[in-house]
């Protein structure tokens, strides 16, 4: 018997580790053990930037959350007033699993822990910013900036999950959606980021900062993109599925769908290698991905070496922009329908080899620009040349201008590459050094092949193998038998998901839609504008199956359906008299509806959307005034305080004369140089007024600046935002009604500037 007690008494702890607690989560809990939560909604509330809403701190723990969810902010909390970091961790070989939290700056963030392990987690539905940016034109305060992180700049952006100095971590499984930026990574090495669905945000995907020997593997990160508007503007805005900046090398990424982003990929070497001149994110592996769709460049890789390989690009302005590679590999991608296949400015040393171009409008770009910015330390300390580039075994189908290049030297276009159906074969701006063009199989009309033969680049003639129109092989792709040895095809992961767009899933940058808080996820139904003829609108009403009605209208005289099925085409005609369009639409569904803030609506409950537009055009009197020195602009910005100058019916500023005058009815500049003829590139300053009447009612005023702007309505200063800064919104509700004066003073310090008025009804 007293064996037995023994026995009993030493068995006793491990049969207490072997039942796991189950806890509740409380404001300030700190978990220093392994446990499980116990399921529920709680609700944690943080106020300011840093402050967490629970800690687990420890080493070797097992936190199971069993699907439990974190609540940061209640219903009605806009994403950009989240706030607080959900869950902070710290210590050694944790792992995380189940985990739900949203409605904060920060879902997760993670510092030093080494051997981290998040699986099977949803961070959806956290930080981000409203977008400014409209269906006719961009909003510069919608751009990105990723290119400083010394400091946790990205903080400022928030995350669904952020790991800093988190050497081997692994994420696994988990859900990302209704954010700015889903994974950040920041000083972490030797990670694995595999099976994760990290989609629908309007910033990244996945984003690394001096990160390394990374496998970014079999992850969906479709759809994480801002500023595009489609038949309008493809600006991306540095958006992007992937991005790897500033020293993250000898990562590999592969197998992952990356369609329908600003970038699919996006990978600049840093701020240290554009000061020295050396480093870079070098040696990256970039295979097998799906890069299409992107506003921008399917693979942007610049001042880097890398291999990119065996990707799917279609439908990008660039498949791939490779500006200042060198000693780059480009083998084996499917690049079709794309403005340009490859285009490489300044590159050196880089080989493009057995790639298919299909129906591109340019196969591939080589060129050298004249001149390198002075302030650029990689552009004095290395060579930048257009120069030494392989164009080998690549077949151009129905490519309208196969090769541009210009400017280069020592460009070997030869072993076999195979031209067929082009219009232009080769197109040179600028004289070239030492093109070689040999053992190349042609295929085209006699007249082209004519224009070829005699291009003054390509002589001798004998390198040119010219073959009858009649005789095209039968497999074009033959050339891109490439043997698995050559390929070097990084390995799949046992349990690698297949990361592809689903069958019926939209595919193309026409079901890119935007709206002020990102893209639209095909959750809920939307009323998008697809056509104007004058005072007709055709609207598309698109999301899941189900029935639709309108409830209310206001400024429309006839539409061509009041309810219907989804999806539908609507036609509207507005009422000219009226400024603005308002539609209010009921919808009921047989599934379950998710809102742009991921509320759920169950099953046949009602759900409320609208399209509104508001078409009030003013008639802008623009006025331009130079400034020849800091000195002068500082006279200027003081003099602006006193009351003398805010005086509506003052005509000059500072007793100066205008240098130039135009008038517009839609305030929206923006300016690289020079805004006209005799105004100075830097240091201007403008002055905008309009008058206009206004039926009564509630109005938002936006405004966009960079630098320094004010706002005046009838004499009353508004929007006081008069210092140097980047592109900033501003917005005010204001009251109108009958007649008003609006003056707007605004001026350029140096660099970028931009100037953006906008109106709307507040609703």
């Amino acid at each position: 018997m007293k064996i037995f007690c023994l026995l009993l008494l030493a068995l006793l702890p491990a049969c207490l580790l072997a039942q796991t607690s189950e806890i509740s989560l409380t404001k300030g809990l700190i978990i220093k053990e392994s446990c499980k939560i116990l399921p529920g909604n709680y609700s944690i509330s943080l106020s300011s930037e840093k402050e967490p809403g629970i800690t687990i701190s420890g080493e070797n723990l097992v936190i199971d959350f069993q699907n439990a969810e974190m609540r940061g902010a209640p219903e009605g909390v806009l994403p950009n007033q989240f706030s607080g970091r959900a869950i902070l961790i710290k210590g050694k070989n944790i792992t995380l699993k189940n985990a739900r939290a949203r409605g904060y700056k920060i879902a997760l963030f993670a510092e030093g822990v080494e051997g981290l392990t998040l699986e099977n987690c949803d961070f959806s539905y956290n930080y981000r910013p409203r977008l400014r940016s409209i269906r006719e034109r961009e909003d510069f305060s919608d751009w990105l900036s990723y290119h400083h992180n010394e400091q946790d700049e990205w903080l400022r952006y928030g995350a669904g999950i952020y790991l800093k100095n988190c050497p081997r971590a692994t994420v696994k499984g988990c859900r990302i959606t209704g954010c700015q930026n889903a994974l950040l990574m920041t000083g972490c090495n030797d990670g694995l980021v595999y099976n994760n669905f990290f989609t629908f945000n309007s910033g990244l995907g996945i984003g690394l900062y001096r990160s390394s020997r990374n496998k970014l593997m079999h992850n969906r990160l479709d759809w994480n993109v801002r500023g595009y508007s489609h038949g309008f503007y493809q600006r991306g805005q540095d958006s992007a599925g992937i991005l790897l900046y500033e020293q993250s090398s000898q990562n590999t990424i592969a197998y992952n769908s990356a369609t329908h982003c600003g970038d699919g990929l996006f990978l600049w070497a840093g701020q240290t290698t554009m000061d020295t001149g050396e480093g870079g994110c070098n040696d990256n592996i970039i295979f097998g991905n799906d890069f299409s769709y992107a506003p921008t460049n399917g693979v942007e890789v610049t001042f880097s070496r890398n291999r990119v390989q065996g990707n799917k690009i279609i439908e990008c302005t660039y498949g791939i922009w490779g500006g200042y590679s060198y000693g780059s590999t480009f083998t084996g991608n499917f690049i079709a329908d794309c403005k340009t296949g490859i285009a490489i400015e300044h590159g050196q040393n880089d080989t493009i080899q057995r790639n298919a171009f299909q129906f591109d409008s340019t196969g591939i770009q080589l060129w050298a620009r004249e001149t390198q910015p002075a302030d650029w330390g990689y552009a004095q300390k290395r060579d930048t040349r257009s120069r030494d580039a392989v164009i080998d075994r690549n077949i151009f189908l129905n490519t309208r201008k196969s090769l541009k290049i210009s400017n280069s030297k020592n460009i070997s276009v030869n072993g076999e590459n195979l031209f067929l159906g082009f219009e232009k074969l080769l197109e040179t701006a600028k004289p070239n050094e030492n093109l070689k063009f040999i053992r190349n199989d042609i295929y085209s009309t006699a007249a082209k092949i004519a224009e070829v033969w005699t291009h003054p680049e390509l002589t001798p003639s004998k390198n040119l193998n010219f073959s009858h129109p009649d005789k095209n092989p039968e497999n074009p792709y033959a050339a891109l038998d490439i043997p698995l040895h050559e390929l070097k095809e990084p390995d799949s992961l046992a349990d690698g998901m297949l990361a592809v767009l689903p069958k019926g899933s939209p595919r193309g940058r026409k079901f890119i839609l935007m709206n002020e808080w990102g893209p639209f996820d095909f959750r809920r139904p939307v009323a998008s504008l697809d056509t104007m003829a004058g005072n007709l609108y055709s609207l598309v009403i698109i999301g899941p199956s189900g029935s639709w009605k309108i409830t209310k209208m206001e400024g429309v005289l006839n539409v061509s359906a009041k309810r219907g099925s989804v999806p539908a085409t609507l036609t509207v005609e507005r009422d000219p008299a009226s400024d603005a369009v308002f539609i209010e639409f009921e919808y009921t569904s047989p599934q379950v509806t998710k809102t742009v803030f991921g509320e759920i609506v169950p099953t046949g409950k009602v759900y409320k959307f609208d399209f509104q537009r508001f078409e009030k055009k003013l008639d802008w009197r623009v006025k331009f005034f130079n400034m020849n020195s800091m000195d002068s602009l500082t006279g200027i910005i003081d003099s602006l305080t006193s009351s003398e100058t805010i005086n509506y019916s003052r005509e000059t500023i500072h007793m100066q004369t205008p240098i130039a005058e135009k008038k517009v009815n839609d305030l929206y500049f923006a300016w690289w140089g020079s805004p006209l003829d005799g105004v100075n590139e830097d240091k201007f300053l403008t002055l905008s007024e309009t008058e206009f009447t206004i039926a009564p009612g509630d109005y938002i005023l936006e405004l966009t600046s960079d630098d320094g702007v004010r706002l005046y309505l009838d004499g009353k200063l508004l929007i006081n935002n008069w210092d140097i800064h980047e592109p900033e919104t501003d917005e005010i509700a204001v009251k109108l009604g009958g007649s008003h004066r609006i003056r707007i003073e605004h001026f350029d310090a140096g660099g970028f500037a931009t100037l953006d008025f906008r109106m709307r009804v507040k609703r």
